[in-house]
């Protein structure tokens, strides 16, 4: 049984589309449709807000927190095709960075492992995925994978930088392997891997099981091991589990884990990769645990 622990006031003047906690469980992001993105400070079941942060010209639909190691970094993405970085200098909220390269409502920002610095992942109604990597310096360099999703992309989500393995296999003393990868989903009903290769973004996997748009995809952290896991959630109420355990990474398997009677919004990962959370248009929110997950009991 989940309860409710703490409520937040968050006085936003229209419909809330995303809120996401920071690293240590501390702030807490918010974004509405009333155009701004709000930071707490949540501690103690209390409330504070620290930051109401105003940019955008349209609905806000996602944040996403970047590895505090960089500092408090806070990236929105909105229907008013921008996406903003914001950043926290002696306890002001200013904008980082400003990227207008997308022609359409931008849908989702996702950062990758701190592992490879400061890059986001950037998914838009227009097809097309932006990496928008910091240089240093403050400048921004961009890549653009076009028609990454015919009609639109939904949902982003970075693979755990260490190559599934790498940490049982892995010589003593010697650095595990790094390889930079995402999970996007789109309006063409299709879950796509993407990886890069001597600097370039390439199409890895094509996955197909959903008959509706894929809403949001969610690649679960890993300690290490040797299995690789996606979710994926669609319009068509679906959520489906993807498994991989060959090391090249070529061959994935689909397991239904649930059809639920209306569309299924967002999945969302713990930490630790064992329980995943899904949320839908029946207005629930569901937890399942890795056992729930492997034998898909999940009622």
């Amino acid at each position: 049984m989940v309860s409710v622990i703490n409520t937040v006031d968050t006085s936003h003047e229209d419909m809330i589309h995303d809120a996401q906690m920071d690293y240590y469980g501390t702030r807490l992001a918010t974004c509405s449709s009333d155009r701004s993105v709000k930071i707490f400070d949540v501690k103690n079941g209390g409330q504070i807000l620290v930051a109401d942060l105003r940019g955008h010209e349209g609905p806000v639909w996602q944040v996403a927190w970047a590895h505090p190691m960089y500092g408090n970094i806070l990236a929105s993405c909105s229907y008013d095709r921008k996406v903003i970085i914001w950043k926290e200098e002696n306890g002001t909220w200013d904008k980082m960075y400003e990227y207008t390269g997308h022609d359409s409502s931008v849908n989702s920002v996702c950062w990758g492992p701190y592992d490879f610095g400061l890059i986001l992942a950037c998914g838009s109604s227009d097809g097309a995925i932006s990496l928008v990597t910091c240089s240093g310096d403050q400048q921004w360099d961009i890549k653009k994978i076009s028609n990454a999703h015919t009609i639109g992309c939904n949902a982003v989500s970075w693979a755990p930088s260490v190559v599934p393995g790498s940490l049982i296999d892995q010589p003593s003393g010697q650095k595990p392997n790094f390889i930079k990868r995402f999970v996007s989903g789109g309006c063409d009903n299709l879950v796509k891997l993407w990886k890069e290769e001597d600097g370039q973004w390439k199409e890895d996997q094509k996955l197909e099981a959903h008959s509706d748009w894929v809403r949001d995809v969610g690649w679960a952290p890993s300690i290490g091991l040797p299995t690789s896991t996606i979710a994926s959630c669609s319009q068509d109420g679906r959520v489906f589990i993807w498994t991989c355990d060959d090391p090249s990474g070529n061959t994935w398997t689909a397991k239904l884990l649930h059809k639920f009677n209306d569309v299924v919004w967002h999945v969302s990962w713990s930490v630790t990769g064992n329980i995943l959370a899904v949320s839908g248009g029946d207005n629930k929110l569901t937890h399942c645990s890795q056992a729930v997950i492997e034998n898909k009991n999940l009622f």
